[in-house]
């Protein structure tokens, strides 16, 4: 059988285990695609292979999709994202110092809100004193930067006043928290738990407990590039569905961060890697990992269908950043991006549950909650914020008025 070549950028993150299993797996193979990987260091990088034809699609982080197709820092380019990657999966890691005193030196996870205000007065005193804390995020236009000006800003920190964030590649993370470059990291996996065996950060708070099932990375390709050939795109999106069956097999747990661990991937130790994949995290040097429940969260209800209202809340977090100037069509091409209709066609037929509508309200999931689908049964976990608020994609306006007020 003659494969179709395909090629998909990434970086070395846990959550790019997906296109990696369906390579591995060979579930990419079964859908008649030769998947070719292409490891890069940083988000720029990996979105400059796309845009100049190096790969057919990327791992990419949600809002620089967005970003990328609104043209906020280069000549825009169409993106479309038809396949979510996962939910979640980063965490905020301090210096070990500045760590026990927003956990005031107790043992597991402080709720968010409680850190979050012990952080802010510690943050305000130290910008009264003229010292500014430093804290690095993976790209300006990241989930981690806009999830860490959430809950910053939740929590009553002037962000543009009171605080400098910088961007580090993913991997030189850790490193950059060793050379006291920064005060503090909002990463992926496996580069907080590297920074915590090294004793060189803790971990005070988890994205999935800012914004329960909050979207991470996508499937991002150049919408011509999609359009152009649908038939290969489906069979993809499958293959990465079936590898995401796999990812959470928890008989494959050692196996798959084995292929993770690889030096052509993620080249980092595996036990940190099968950690993160089963949802038990280190905190702080010489604890016991904690099981912290949808840490990462890459197959169960609907976690790789492409919500337009999740597209939605990145763009409204743009505009509250300042990166994004508010308007009717720029709030329409976001959503845009996010691809909806392509997941559901290269799933129809199938026993794969398929949501009936392509947005939700974001938040407003506060438990076990059954929801009309095209095809299928369909349950959705809790998805609420932090603070209790919600996102209608509806009144985005009185959304931008309530946040700013706070």
């Amino acid at each position: 059988m003659t494969l179709d070549p395909f090629r998909i950028g990434f970086l070395p993150l846990v959550d790019a285990a997906l296109p990696i299993l369906a390579h591995e797996l060979g579930f990419a193979e079964e859908q008649g695609i030769d998947l070719q990987l292409m490891r890069d260091v940083s988000w720029a990088t990996v979105r400059d292979r796309l845009l100049y034809g190096h790969s057919d699609a990327a791992h990419l982080v949600a809002p620089l999709a967005i970003a990328t197709s609104l043209g906020l820092d280069r000549p825009a380019v169409p993106l479309s994202v038809p396949f979510v990657l996962g939910l979640n999966g980063n965490a905020i890691t301090l210096t070990p110092e500045l760590a026990k005193a927003v956990t005031e030196g107790k043992k597991g996870l402080a709720k968010p809100r409680e850190a979050g205000k012990r952080f802010a007065a510690i943050i305000a005193e130290r910008a009264a004193a003229g010292s500014k804390i430093r804290l690095g995020v993976v790209h300006r236009f990241s989930s981690h930067n806009y999830m860490l000006r959430y809950w910053l800003a939740g929590s009553g920190v002037d962000i543009d006043e009171q605080i400098e964030i910088i961007t580090i590649a993913p991997p030189f993370a850790a490193d950059a928290l060793a050379a006291g470059e920064v005060d503090g990291i909002c990463v992926g996996e496996p580069w907080n738990s590297v920074a915590v065996e090294r004793g060189v950060g803790a971990i005070v708070t988890v994205t999935a407990h800012i914004w329960q099932r909050g979207v991470e990375k996508v499937l991002a390709m150049q919408t011509a590039r999609m359009e152009a050939d649908r038939e290969i795109v489906h069979r993809l999106i499958r293959a990465m569905y079936n590898a995401g069956k796999a990812f959470i097999d928890p008989a494959r747990l050692e196996k798959n961060a084995a292929i993770l661990a690889r030096p052509e991937y993620l080249d980092g130790p595996a036990p940190l890697i099968e950690r993160a994949i089963s949802d038990r995290i280190k905190l702080a040097a010489g604890t016991e990992p904690l099981h912290i429940p949808d840490f990462m969260f890459q197959h169960r209800e609907a976690a790789n269908f492409p919500w337009v209202s999740q597209a939605a809340w990145l763009y409204a977090q743009m505009v509250r950043a300042g990166h994004a100037k508010k308007s009717a069509k720029a709030y329409a091409a976001a959503q845009k991006v996010f691809r909806p209709d392509v997941y559901r066609a290269a799933f129809a037929g199938t026993n794969v549950p398929l949501p009936g509508a392509s947005a939700k309200l974001e938040g407003g999931i506060a438990k076990p909650t059954g929801v009309g689908t095209v095809q299928g049964r369909l349950l959705l976990g809790p998805d609420q914020f932090f603070d209790g608020r919600s996102f209608d994609p509806d009144h985005l306006d009185d959304y931008l008025a309530e946040i700013a007020a706070q």
